[in-house]
């Protein structure tokens, strides 16, 4: 006995069109399927929209948070999901405090230093990720790296465009200054 073909959706070109236009990509990767489902369970019309405007909603979401994680330029992805604030020296209190990230609105600086290996560049970037999908914009540099972008933007007299641009960033993070040299 042979399987039963199964057919895929497929969009009209009319609508795909439209959706391509109004720049709906995750609605329309989705709508053949949700068109046959509506069909099969009798939607009603506003219904079919609604989920249709979710999943662009939502698709677009995770683009948006995908898109700051990049730009971000995070060293390893590392999040709280995997830190283990008792085995922090940084005093639990301070750990919750920094974590309501109500010191970023305030436009505070904040200065995590101590020995190497004791968890600071993990607790910043798990800190970095947490503004990100809180919807703000971090920049993530080692000093070295950062030394070395102003002096590539120098040579054109375009260091100014370039800070303004870092500037831009709710969260400016500078990792590891003090353990290399960074030239003038």
């Amino acid at each position: 006995m042979s399987p039963i073909p199964t057919q895929t959706p497929v969009l009209p070109a009319e609508l795909e069109a439209l959706m391509r236009q109004l720049k709906m990509p995750h609605a329309r990767a989705l709508a053949p399927e949700l068109i046959k489902t509506a069909r099969a369970q009798r939607w009603e019309p506003a219904e079919v929209i609604k989920a249709l405007f979710v999943e662009e909603t939502a698709g677009r979401a995770r683009s948006m948070l995908a898109t700051r994680r990049k730009a971000a330029g995070f060293p390893t992805g590392k999040t709280f999901d995997t830190w283990d604030p008792t085995a922090s020296s940084i005093p639990a209190p301070t750990q919750q405090a920094l974590r309501t990230l109500e010191w970023i609105g305030r436009k505070e600086n904040v200065v995590v230093c101590g020995p190497s290996g004791t968890g600071k560049t993990f607790f910043l970037e798990a800190l970095g990720q947490q503004v990100v999908e809180a919807g703000m914009r971090v920049a993530w540099f080692r000093l070295e790296d950062l030394g070395a972008l102003m002096r590539a933007h120098r040579s054109d007299d375009s260091v100014t465009k370039v800070v303004a641009r870092i500037l831009r960033a709710d969260l400016i993070v500078v990792d590891d200054i003090g353990l290399l040299p960074v030239g003038t």
